[in-house]
């Protein structure tokens, strides 16, 4: 079985890096996620592109929103070198959806489905250890001691991207954005959309059975 080209698409708070992180240890693929690429590729030229900055990593630095173009750049680049993936993050707008389907030839296409009370449940409850950065929830995965990181004694805060304002802000921006790339799939063969309101390993034996389908 050649290594399987996998887009996993699902809102914050849906479980993808849970499950993609599952895909690399079970199927020896790349977990491709825009973040990454653009950190391991910040010192790309960029120049004949013509934009005010001349490297991936000025705009980074800068704090501002690294351009489409160079972003599809590095997503290319990145895919072009992977045997076998699974992209998380991109794309995030049907603009770089088509830009997809000129790099890369997808076997399947996840959608992690989750209720948005859900999701939004699953955000606020989230608890991040100051110290060493390990996530709790205050329902799902609670730490032994309440505030207390069980693996170092740090402190347990919530994120402010996790507050509910920020969390509602973050769904409304996905709804907006990129549920027309969800819709884009949707009528393709590769598509299949998963429960993702099951337990993590429940959500897991659905993703499994999806691939092994796809790349049989």
């Amino acid at each position: 079985m050649s290594s399987p080209h996998i887009l996993i698409l699902g809102a914050p708070g849906a479980g993808k890096g849970t499950q993609s992180a599952n895909i690399v240890d079970e199927f020896g693929v790349e977990h491709v996620t825009t973040g990454d690429a653009l950190r391991s590729n910040k010192e790309m030229d960029i120049s004949d592109m013509e934009f005010e900055y001349d490297t991936p990593g000025e705009y980074m630095d800068a704090g501002d929103l690294v351009p489409d173009a160079v972003v599809n750049a590095i997503v290319e680049e990145a895919l072009s070198t992977a045997d076998g993936y699974v992209l998380d993050g991109y794309p995030r707008n049907l603009e770089q959806a088509e830009e997809l389907a000129d790099m890369t030839d997808l076997d399947l296409v996840l959608y992690l489905d989750v209720d948005r009370s859900e999701l939004l449940d699953r955000l606020t409850g989230r608890r991040v250890c100051e110290d060493c950065g390990a996530n709790y929830h205050v329902k799902y995965n609670q730490p032994e001691t309440e505030g207390v990181c069980d693996e170092c004694g740090g402190e347990l805060v919530q994120r402010e991207d996790d507050t509910e304002e920020a969390a509602e802000n973050r769904l409304d921006v996905f709804e907006e954005n990129t549920l027309p790339v969800v819709e884009y799939y949707e009528d393709t063969d590769e598509f299949v959309a998963v429960d993702g309101e099951q337990t993590p390993d429940e959500v897991w034996t659905d993703v499994r059975a999806a691939i092994e389908a796809a790349t049989e």
